[in-house]
């Protein structure tokens, strides 16, 4: 009978998330998830052909924990749905300022970017609510995100920290303006 399994995939993908939340990406390497897990690097060897496919799957644990993010902002009914998204995506540089970091702050060259799930959301909405081509949606988020991803950054970068009424005033300002303009460019 083989032995039992003691430490799962799963354990080894949370101890390396949690690794990255409190010291960034460049914590994960064998030894320091084996002591976080109390055991020796074989359990993490045996579950991941190497530390590059282990780091992927953390990227990927993180990703889906920022979606959960979105979700329960979006859920919240604090602000309308497109909104939301931008808030939790703020709040979610300030609260994971690591995690944050490694989804949206990391070098991308190389790799191939498609639109995620957050994204392809995020232009429905706006086809929705404004009645606007995809195309125009696609720009319309784009520019929306440029300034978000600004604000998010000034937080997860401990540069400057603004209110959330402020941050939620700002970003009204910003949709209102960018929709105005793409509105009267479909009429």
């Amino acid at each position: 009978m083989p032995p039992k399994v003691k430490i799962t995939k799963e354990d080894i993908i949370n101890a390396s998330v949690e690794l990255v939340r409190n010291n960034g990406m460049q914590a994960i390497n064998a030894r320091a998830i084996a002591s976080a897990l109390h055991c020796s690097t074989q359990p993490i060897f045996s579950n991941f052909a190497t530390v590059g496919q282990l780091q992927e799957a953390v990227v990927q644990s993180a990703y889906e924990r920022y979606l959960a993010f979105l979700r329960k902002e979006a859920e919240s009914g604090r602000y309308p749905q497109y909104k939301a998204f931008g808030m939790a995506y703020i709040r979610f540089a300030k609260e994971e300022k690591q995690l944050f970091q490694l989804l949206f702050m990391r070098d991308r060259t190389g790799e191939e970017l498609t639109p995620g799930p957050d994204f392809e959301a995020s232009v429905e909405l706006i086809c929705a609510s404004n009645g606007i081509r995809r195309e125009s949606a696609e720009q319309m988020h784009l520019e929306m995100w440029a300034c978000v991803h600004g604000i998010a950054t000034m937080f997860a970068t401990s540069f400057l920290a603004l209110e959330w009424d402020l941050i939620s005033e700002m970003l009204t300002d910003v949709y209102q303006g960018i929709r105005s303009r793409h509105i009267e460019k479909e009429e």
